[in-house]
């Protein structure tokens, strides 16, 4: 679905505000956490016949994927009365609302699109239906609210 069809009247949310995908971050955090403790736990109580730099080795592997796990659970817009901040797992954008020219959320879409005045998209990662359908759709309503609100006034 699109949030251009079949949208409930919703007026912008008070800015600033917030998006990000509550569970996705959860699960990825939480794993993360697993990660280093298992990690470390090998690492710590491995055979006694390993040496140092393996017990080095094994713990930095488990850095390694706790800090993967991190960036995936990095993404988050951040939205106030003059624009966007989309931060995505390894990029983040600052955009005016003048800047979007639409909010796509279409059925099977991984996250939210928005369509840029200068031709180009950008994802927006943090409000994506994996998380909650309903919370996504609700969410990209909200920002196509606000880029009609404070986007096409200043035009």
């Amino acid at each position: 679905m699109s949030v251009e069809h079949r949208r409930t009247v919703i007026g912008p949310p008070t800015l600033p505000t917030i998006w990000k995908p509550v569970l996705t971050r959860v699960v990825f955090l939480g794993f993360a956490l697993v990660s280093v403790v298992f990690f470390s736990g090998m690492a710590a109580l491995g055979p006694g016949d390993w040496q140092l730099h393996d017990r080095v080795g094994i713990g930095l592997c488990g850095l390694l994927c706790a800090l993967v796990l991190v960036l995936l659970a990095r993404p988050v817009a951040r939205a106030d009365r003059d624009g966007v901040t989309v931060v995505n797992f390894v990029r983040s954008r600052r955009l005016e609302w003048a800047e979007i020219l639409g909010v796509n959320l279409r059925q099977g879409d991984p996250w939210v699109v928005l369509d840029l005045a200068d031709g180009g998209t950008i994802a927006v990662v943090a409000i994506q239906p994996g998380s909650g359908r309903r919370q996504a759709i609700r969410a990209a309503r909200e920002l196509r609210a606000c880029v009609d609100a404070y986007g096409t006034a200043r035009r």
